[in-house]
């Protein structure tokens, strides 16, 4: 199942969102076009949980690995991010992004502080929206794909199910120590981050506006 879109209107545009968008396709374009090696680049900008605590907390966020991994995340910040954009306001959604995908980066430490093992990509953000918008949202309906053995549907599932489903197939990836490539317990610490920290950052004035 992969998310495609939402019937759950914004009313002030998602600047932010698109912004963070494109910057992470202006970094993936760098990627692409710059003579540094790709394994450089990773090993140079990419979060290392042995080196402990610095900026690549924050380069890391803003790096992918190859198109599908850049289009994936960028699809689900634009479905999920304009929403929690519209309750945090443009300030306070950027704090809680980043916050969540540092979060994210915490939780690899806490998991194995030995690893040096670089992790790059915006999913642990991304999934930090995902554990405020199955707070804010529960029941807002979620354009999905839905890929079977001969055909493609789209179907419209509540954002708690979707969500829900997706979180609890990151915890059991990250709790059975599945080798993947994916950074599943970056996803994990993101979406508790978001899910408890979401009330920090939306507006009173915009939440009794939402009620």
């Amino acid at each position: 199942m992969f998310p495609i879109g939402d019937e759950n209107p914004w009313t002030t545009v998602p600047i932010v969102t698109w912004g963070l968008i494109a910057t992470n396709v202006l970094a993936f374009l760098w990627e692409f076009f710059t003579p540094l090696s790709f394994e450089r680049i990773v090993y140079t900008y990419g979060f290392i949980p042995a080196l402990g605590l610095n900026l690549r907390l924050l380069t890391s966020m803003f790096l992918h690995a190859d198109l599908t991994h850049i289009a994936g995340n960028m699809t689900y910040l634009w479905v999920f991010g304009d929403n929690v954009e519209d309750i945090c306001g443009h300030l306070n959604f950027l704090l809680f992004y980043l916050l969540s995908g540092v979060s994210g980066s915490l939780t690899m430490i806490l998991v194995d502080s030995t690893s040096r093992i670089p992790a790059i990509g915006a999913s642990g953000a991304v999934s930090g929206l995902l554990g405020a918008y199955i707070l804010l949202y529960p029941k807002a309906r979620i354009r999905t794909l839905v890929f079977g053995f001969i055909f493609i549907r789209v179907i419209r599932l509540p954002a708690y199910l979707l969500i829900g489903f997706w979180f609890l197939l990151q915890l059991y990836y990250g709790l059975a120590g599945v080798v993947t490539g994916v950074a599943y317990w970056a996803h994990i610490g993101g979406f508790v981050a978001g899910f408890l920290f979401i009330s920090l950052f939306a507006s009173k004035r915009r939440r009794h506006k939402r009620q």
